[in-house]
Order: C-alpha cells, then structure tokens, then sequence
C-alpha cells in the first residue's frame, strides 16, 4: 500500500487556521513569510514518503544488529541520516544563532509529522538530540557550549536522554546513578540506566548522553540531582574526537514495535573512568529534565497525531478499494452490484472515527506549538504568560489523548482491513506495535493524567485551569456568525460544564479522600480530551463555513452537499462540518457518562483483593 500525508488538512491546520502574521511580527521569524513554510512542508513530505517510508517496514523486519556492545542501525539508516542533516531536518525550530534553521515551532510540527508517519523509529535519533541540543544551548557553561554544540547541530554527534534505571521508572527521587565532584570540576559517573533510546548506534561518531544522577554528598530526593553531559568519546581542547570514556551498552530490548530504534541498557563508569560535566548547578537537575522532557512529552503526542494520521489513510485506501457484498439496501437481492467497503455503514463509521481523531488532534497539537512559540517571543509579556499557561495545562492531555487515540486508531484501522490488516504484509499491523510505545514512554499517560489532576489542576490556586474554562467560556458566548455550528456550541458547553463537575468534586474530595481524584485521573483526562479536540474541530468548522459561503456565492450553489459534490475545495470544507458535527454527537457525550462514572465516587476497587 501507498503511505500517504493528508497534506490539505496539515495545510489547512498551518495557513487557514492559524494567523501566522503574529509570528512573522517577530524579531526572531520578520526575515521569513508563508511561501518559505509552504516550501518546508513540501519538501518535508516529499523526504517523507520518497526516503523515509521506503524503509519503514524492513526497519521492522530486520531490527537493530547487536553484537559486543556496539549497535548496528537497519540498512539504509546511516545514508538517510546524512540525508536528514544535510538538508537540516534535525534542526528545523533551533535557534539560527547555534545553526538551526530558526523557524517556528509550529512550522517544525507541521513539517515533522510526515517525517515521524513515515518512519517513526528513524526520527528518533535526531528527535531526542534536539532536544539535549536546547538544553545545553540554555543552560549549559560556554566551554561546554564551545566543544559539543556545533557538532550537535550537525548531527555530527547524537544525544540521548538518561532518567529511566533497571528498578527507577517514574520515581525519580529513587536515581541510584552517582556522581562525584573531581579536582579538575568534572564528575565521575557510575550507575547503569535503561531504555535508552539510541543509547548506542553506528549512525554518529560520537553520543552525547544527558543523564540524570545523584550528587554524592547531597542526601536523597530529588534536590540532590544533578543533569550531567556524558559523551561516549570525550572532547579534547579543540572540539575533536577523544578518549573512550567508559560507557558500555550491555544489550538492547527485544521489543514488541520500534525494533529500528535501538533500546539500550547503559553502563556508566564499570572501569571508574567515566566523567561528565554538570549542566547548570547541583541540585537543579530535575528542573532541567523535565524542562526536556517537557518538550520531549509534546513531541510525543506529535507522535500520536502522525501514527494516527498514517493508519486512517491506509484505511481509507483499503475501505476504496476493497469490494465486499452488496449495499445494505439491498442486501436481499443475491444480483445487486457488489460495493467497497467504504459503502457499509459501520465501516464509514469507523473511518469517521478515526479522521475526527486524526484532524481534532493535529489541531491541537499545532495550537500548542503555537502557544510556545508565543510564550518565547511575543513582546507583550501578559501574552508570554498566558501562552505559558496554557502550554504548562495542557502539555500532560496533548502528550496522553493524542497516543490513546494513536493505538486505538491503529487497531480499528486493523478491524477495517480485515484478516489482511492482521497480517505483516500490510503496514497497519506494525503501525499498531509501534503505535503503543508512545502512551508509555515520556511518562506513561496515567502519571500524565495525575500530573493534570495532582499538579496542573491544583497549580496556583486552581488557577491554571479556572483561566482556560474562563477562555473556553469566553469561545462560547461569543457565540458564532454561522448558524451551522450553533448547536455544535451548545455540545460543547455541556461537556463543559461536566468538566467543571469533575473538578468540583475532586476539589470537595480532596482534603478527605485524596485517593479518590488519583484514582479517577485517567478517566478525567480522556473527557477532558475530548472537550479540547472538540473546540478545535468546532473552531476549523467554523472556518470551513465561512469558506462554503464565499464558495456558494462564486457558485449560485448554496446547497453544501450539491457544491461538494462537484468541487474539491468544498468538499474539504463540507468535510470540515461534518467532522466536528459527527464528533461532538458522537465521541464528545462519553464526557457526560465520565463524569456519572466520577460523581458516583465508587471506590469499590480499592476494596477488590487482587
């Protein structure tokens, strides 16, 4: 089968939904227009789907070689990585002042999904050194600075991300890796940490691991780490390669999706060699982690949002092209023309699904690149805060809902197709496998949604999450110039407040029952999910409706079913309508059965004996 982008809708998210001309305002984009984006995309679509998804399934099939500590990529890896550098993917939103290519955010989200939907296990090398590249960009020493960043921006050298240990997942404050002060200002590492993504591969000459380590001398909890850089091979005075520096990968995961990406297991000072310099200060190492992991979290639901994408257009091809009985309204007449799938109802059910998630998603995930974009650059600083705010709210749901929906989309995906959709000769069924890692990396998504309820809804007073009701409620008696999407508002409004249901008795549980809203977390995520995408598909209908008008006035048509009929722009936006109408009376009313499940306060499963 074709892999195939939606790039109208990523079009549609990028130049028709959003207002770019707030970006370009900025110092940092003034030398950039729409033309340049357009571009980006195009050819990002265009590496995607002639490079990157080519490999996508021998990836799979052949895996990561492992032999002697040392780790060898899938073939065709280590040319397209070059490829990938050279034409600068691996630093399309880093800063032009370190050698990024300094574009926006949610230009390099729109870009990167095609590059993650067409080979997902490919993307993480470059992924994850982006992000170690913004960390030692902002807080780490300029000698530091001198000897890794440039080679880092390259794609010379690699990065990593070190939390995870063989008994330490989510409880950080339990990190056993130790590191001790030395004469010279460095530290000595020892400890051992696990799946390490591309803790080890033969696709750079050099690693530059960012690990997470206790401070010898400074107690326990998470106070006393620090964030270290660690390279494989040291740098010498002038930035060139140096000498082994003890650390060892010991093997790699036997995974159920992702085998082109190398999960390592990672040994640090066996031989009591192994140094690394501190970024920042002691002590403020889990404030840069999860400034890290913040944004590795974000780019995680990107993942989500690009798996789901690439499995509704493999199901959509297969549901136009595969012939299956006759039409339901004449199911009784055994000479009835036969029909593709995509005719039955229950299958186009399914497809609708799956392209609400797919287009709600994507929506979201490029208002939040947005919002960071905004919260680093606009000069008024009310508007840095309130974009700030709301990505700090709303990062733990666009990290969870969009990986949710990523592995549910692929299984129905594989319902669609049938027993061939279960078979390795169509790509669904590796979608799926690799789909189901992004819930549980990054933060599993049930400590994201404890993360929502415990920290986020609480932050400030409640305040973090009172300021983007007031919003949401704001969105809504503004009411809307189309009366088409009228009563989509009034959906909303109802899960809404089921929203703020929720929240009233987590706030009245709180005090005496604080196990009651831990264990609720996850359902109230999902609702609280389905409320945003739901807004997002209400605001690009509205959008869409504004357009069929300028259409149906050019036209004489204004019937938007005849109009769509016989013009693709209007179909898009007809589509449009009819997505967001389908969700909000379709998926967005499980708020309401969410929150029953949560007002009940049933706590019999704590008293289960499992």
């Amino acid at each position: 089968m074709e892999f195939k982008v939606d790039e109208r809708d990523i079009r549609f998210c990028l130049f028709e939904e959003r207002d770019l001309s707030a970006l370009l305002s900025y110092d940092r984009y003034k030398d950039q227009d729409q033309d340049l984006y357009g571009m980006v995309l195009s050819e990002a679509i265009k590496f995607a789907t002639g490079t990157l998804a080519p490999m996508n399934q021998s990836a799979d099939e052949k895996g990561c070689g492992f032999d002697n500590g040392k780790v060898t990529m899938p073939p065709g890896f280590k040319e397209a990585y070059k490829q990938y550098c050279e034409a600068g993917w691996n630093t399309v939103s880093i800063h032009a002042e370190v050698g990024g290519q300094g574009l926006p955010g949610v230009v390099a989200a729109a870009s990167s999904e095609s590059l993650v939907a067409s080979n997902c296990a490919f993307v993480f090398t470059p992924g994850l050194t982006a992000a170690g590249i913004r960390v030692l960009d902002k807080y780490g020493a300029d000698e530091l600075k001198e000897l890794y960043l440039d080679k880092m921006v390259s794609g010379q050298w690699s990065g990593t991300m070190c939390l995870t240990e063989p008994n330490v997942g989510t409880a950080l404050a339990d990190i056993r890796t130790t590191a001790k002060k030395n004469d010279d200002g460095s530290y000595s590492l020892t400890g051992t940490k696990m799946f390490i993504t591309s803790g080890e591969q033969d696709l750079t000459e050099n690693i530059v691991h960012m690990v997470l380590a206790r401070v010898e001398g400074m107690g326990k909890g998470i106070k006393a780490l620090g964030l270290f850089l660690v390279p494989k091979y040291r740098a010498n005075a002038d930035g060139s390669l140096g000498e082994f520096n003890d650390i060892n990968c010991t093997k790699i995961e036997e995974k159920m999706g992702i085998h082109g990406s190398p999960t390592c297991m990672m040994n640090y000072g066996d031989n009591g060699a192994c140094q690394g310099w501190i970024i920042g200060d002691e002590g403020d190492g889990i404030q840069m982690m999860f400034n890290m992991m913040n944004e590795a979290r974000i780019g995680v639901g990107m993942q989500g949002v690009a798996l789901t994408g690439a499995v509704y257009q493999y199901a959509l091809q297969y549901a136009k092209e595969r012939v299956q009985g006759s039409s339901v309204l004449s199911y009784k007449d055994p000479n009835a023309p036969r029909v593709t799938i995509i005719e039955h109802p229950d299958v186009k059910r399914m497809l609708a699904e799956m392209k609400a998630y797919s287009e709600g998603t994507r929506s979201l995930l490029y208002y939040l690149a947005e919002c960071l974009d905004k919260a680093e650059n606009d000069p008024d600083e009310a508007v840095r805060a309130q974009c700030s705010n709301m990505v700090e709210l709303l990062t733990p749901i666009a990290k969870a809902y969009p990986t949710d929906r990523a592995f549910e989309c692929a299984s129905t995906a594989i319902q669609i197709m049938g027993g061939v959709g279960y078979c390795k000769e169509y790509p669904v069924e590796q979608y799926c496998r690799d789909a189901k890692i992004s819930a549980i990396y990054e933060g599993t998504n049930g400590v994201q949604a404890l993360d929502l309820v415990g920290r986020k809804m609480s932050q400030g007073g409640g305040a973090l999450f009172m300021t983007y009701m007031q919003s949401l409620g704001e969105y809504i008696d503004a009411g809307s110039d189309h009366e088409e999407v009228v009563d989509l508002l009034k959906d909303l409004t109802k899960g809404r407040d089921k929203i703020t249901e929720i929240a009233m008795v987590f706030m009245n549980s709180a005090k005496d029952n604080p196990i009651y809203p831990v264990l609720s977390a996850t359902p109230f995520l999902e609702a609280f999910g389905h409320v945003i995408v739901a807004q997002r598909l209400i605001v690009q209908a509205s959008i869409a409706v504004g357009k069929l008008k300028a259409l149906a006035a050019d036209k004489g048509e204004s019937n938007y079913a005849k109009l769509a009929a016989d013009n693709d722009d209007a179909k898009f936006y007809y589509n449009k309508l009819l997505t967001a109408r389908f969700f909000c009376k379709n998926i967005l009313p499980a708020v309401e059965a969410i929150a029953t499940r949560i007002g009940n306060s049933d706590e019999s499963v704590l008293q289960m004996a499992l």
